[in-house]
């Protein structure tokens, strides 16, 4: 298993790819501007929040020209008025952080559901590229920087731009002198964001790289707990997952390093620019040239602008680490599937023939492109025959069961489902008409109910009893503490293999399709469960197209045909008396399967 230490650094990025990202950040604005009423209430809240902390120097400048220094005047009016002030300002920012927020979560919940919506369109060898772990980390941590940005960091933003504008344009009617002079040192505070900016988006892209990896590898460790504590590989593991960790910790480091050193930057030449200017400011206050006021309120509104663009400076920083999440996410969301209904689907003939026809397909898994896993492999397959497939590991026979249900394209050749081409139907009208029983057995972590109506949602529960009762399951769902409301628990933990496997049955059942496709449906089973479930099974057959697919051969005997298999090609064909007389690979099978076990005979 590869560290995230050995995947390379990122390439520089390029002016086309900044572009890309600036689209990602585009794609944010695109969910959070389905709310139009929600978002205007949260910019008028802030626009008053923002007015209304501008209005307090504001205040101050009035309270000490006509209340101080004119003669000791009232001041309470002015303490009045500044309470006045405060609740506008508490209630506005009430009112801002709660629409924020809301829109925060309110976009990253569209986006995840958007992003889960296109992921269940992709095939499976998508998957097999990019690992599901990756994709789980994106899905949560990447999110999570979205949610704090539209939620808390854009309204930082705008606040502060807000009050920077507005408190600029307040200093100029205070003093346009000072203000002017303010003015053309922003230039030089802004430099100093740009440069480093750019540094910055790679460091923070990067970053989140290694989030996903810290993600993924405790995703994969705790999948295979068992493995790992079996083997002894508790060091070896907690190794690996403190590599990632600090591999994460050194690129954290560097994007620390860089907005510390932007926020030192722009601070300090913001702050020295006021103090310059203030000091020219309290030479006019002693000459006589700017009221006490007026220079009070100078100072105010200064700090809030100097304050304000230094906190602009780190609002960049998070649009950075943004712009990298939203990169990442809109990857998944524009990913095309390859699988896809084509412009015009042809619709399946009614009622269905159940045929099933391979010619002359060759296929390479993508992954794997070096290894033909079937080569130039024809295979007819008549209406309610059923059909085994044998031969050894890696000769193809998973994944002649992996091209009927299209989960793939073969490079060359055609295949057909009651003789109309899979590239030519929706993939979804084809799966409709396909019952199966995987090799691996799937059990979500939900009730035993939702796992069996998986093969039909709208079945009643009589039809999941006579189901279960037809796998062979109902004696042990019926003696479950909750009958089928109960929580079968993650990986249906609360199932034996055996027990999984006459669930996953019993749902291919359910499915009613016409053509059943068996995986070693039986492997998981004891004797006597066998034995009961392959007559249910049998029972089942007889009106559908089945294709077994069988590593014991006992399972197989009462097959139409017999189908044997060797490096993605047909070797032999035939029934089973006729295979074991002719001496070739299945008679060899047969013969160390039954010598190891005389009972399968």
């Amino acid at each position: 298993m590869a560290t995230s230490s050995d995947r390379p650094a990122p390439p520089p990025v390029s002016q086309e790819s900044r572009a890309r990202r600036l689209g990602s950040l585009r794609m944010i604005w695109r969910y959070a501007s389905r709310y139009p009423a929600q978002l205007l209430v949260a910019a008028i809240a802030l626009g008053i929040a923002a007015l209304a902390t501008l209005a307090i120097p504001w205040q101050f400048k009035e309270m000490i020209d006509s209340g101080f220094v004119a003669g000791g005047g009232d001041v309470a009016p002015h303490f009045r008025l500044f309470y006045v002030i405060v609740i506008i300002l508490a209630l506005a920012t009430a009112l801002r952080f709660y629409f924020v927020s809301w829109l925060g979560e309110r976009t990253v919940a569209d986006i995840r559901q958007a992003v889960q919506r296109n992921l269940l369109r992709l095939a499976p060898g998508f998957f097999e590229e990019n690992r599901p772990s990756e994709i789980a980390s994106r899905m949560t941590s990447d999110t999570a920087i979205i949610e704090q940005v539209v939620g808390t960091t854009v309204s930082v933003a705008l606040r502060n731009l807000v009050m920077g504008v507005g408190g600029i344009a307040y200093l100029f009617t205070l003093s346009p002198k000072l203000t002017g002079g303010i003015l053309i040192g922003i230039p030089v505070i802004i430099m100093p964001i740009v440069l480093l900016g750019r540094r910055l988006q790679n460091v923070s892209r990067s970053s989140q790289d290694r989030v996903a990896d810290i993600g993924a590898t405790t995703a994969e460790q705790l999948g295979a707990m068992k493995i790992v504590q079996a083997f002894g590989q508790e060091a070896r593991e907690a190794e690996r997952f403190g590599a990632a960790v600090e591999s994460n910790f050194a690129t954290a480091k560097r994007r620390i390093r860089l907005r510390a050193a932007m926020t030192a930057i722009v601070i300090g030449l913001l702050f020295g620019a006021i103090t310059t200017l203030l000091w020219y400011g309290a030479a006019g206050v002693a000459a006589g040239t700017i009221t006490g006021g007026t220079i009070a309120a100078f100072v105010l509104t200064g700090g809030l602008v100097a304050g304000a663009f230094g906190a602009l400076t780190e609002v960049y920083g998070d649009l950075l680490r943004a712009a990298g999440a939203a990169e990442r996410l809109s990857e998944l969301l524009h990913a095309e599937p390859e699988i896809a209904p084509p412009p015009h689907p042809r619709s399946f003939p009614e009622p269905s023939l159940g045929t099933l026809e391979f010619q002359k397909v060759e296929f390479r898994y993508p992954t794997r492109p070096d290894a033909p896993a079937l080569h130039d492999f024809s295979l007819a397959i008549s209406p309610r025959e059923t059909v085994a497939i044998v031969g050894p590991s890696g000769a193809g026979k998973s994944t002649l069961f992996q091209l009927a249900e299209r989960f793939y394209d073969p490079q060359a050749g055609v295949i057909r489902l009651d003789g109309v081409p899979l590239t030519e139907v929706d993939p979804a009208d084809l799966r409709a008409r396909i019952a199966m029983v995987p090799q691996e057995t799937v059990i979500f972590a939900a009730s035993a109910r939702d796992n069996l109506r998986y093969g039909n949602w709208s079945a009643s529960d009589e039809e999941l009893w006579e189901a279960a009762r037809a796998a062979n399951a109902e004696g042990f769902l019926r003696k479950l503490p909750q009958g089928l409301d109960t929580f079968m628990g993650e990986g249906g933990a609360r199932l034996s293999g055996g027990q999984r496997q006459r669930v996953a049955i019993a749902r291919a059942l359910l499915r009613r399709a016409p053509l059943l496709l068996l995986d070693e449906a039986t492997s998981a089973l004891d004797a006597e469960s066998e034995k009961l479930v392959q007559d249910a099974l049998e029972t089942l057959m007889h009106d559908r197209t089945t294709i077994v697919i069988a590593h014991r051969l006992a399972t197989v005997r009462a097959a139409d045909r017999i189908i044997v298999m060797d490096e993605g090609r047909i070797v032999e064909e035939g029934r089973h008396e006729m295979l074991v007389a002719a001496g070739g690979l299945y008679a060899r099978l047969a013969h160390l399967q039954f010598q190891s076990n005389p009972d399968t005979a």
